[in-house]
C-alpha cells in the first residue's frame, strides 16, 4: 500500500474512533437519534460553521462557541439538503461530544 493509501486508511480508522467516541458519549438510550451517516454529516456541517467562526479568535487564538447556535444552524442546513430532521436537545448533545472528543485528543 502507498502513502496515500495510508493516509487514508489512518484517517478513516480515526474517524471511526471519533464517531464511536460520539457514541460511547451519547449513551445507549441516545444512539437511535444519529447513524453512522448522520453523525459523519453534522462533523461535516459542523467543522464548516467552526471555520466560518475562525475570524472571531480571541487573541489567544480561542472561540467562544454557542451550542444551541450551531445545533440551530446543523437543523437548518440539514433540512435545506435534505437530512435529518434532527432534535436540538440532540445536535446540541452531539456537539458537546465533538467538543469533548477533541479535548481529549489535545490533552
Amino acid at each position: 500500500m502507498g502513502s496515500i493509501d495510508d493516509e487514508i486508511l489512518l484517517g478513516a480508522q480515526e474517524d471511526a474512533k471519533e464517531v464511536a467516541f460520539i457514541q460511547n458519549y451519547m449513551g445507549v438510550e441516545n444512539r437511535e437519534l444519529f447513524t453512522e451517516e448522520d453523525i459523519y454529516y453534522c462533523l461535516d456541517v459542523l467543522l464548516e460553521h467552526l471555520d466560518t467562526l475562525s475570524d472571531k479568535a480571541d487573541a489567544d487564538g480561542f472561540i467562544d462557541i454557542d451550542t444551541e447556535e450551531i445545533a440551530k444552524h446543523i437543523q437548518k442546513k440539514a433540512k435545506k439538503e435534505g437530512m435529518g430532521p434532527y432534535e436540538l436537545d440532540a445536535l446540541i448533545l452531539l456537539i458537546d461530544a465533538e467538543l469533548e472528543y477533541n479535548e481529549q485528543q489535545e490533552g
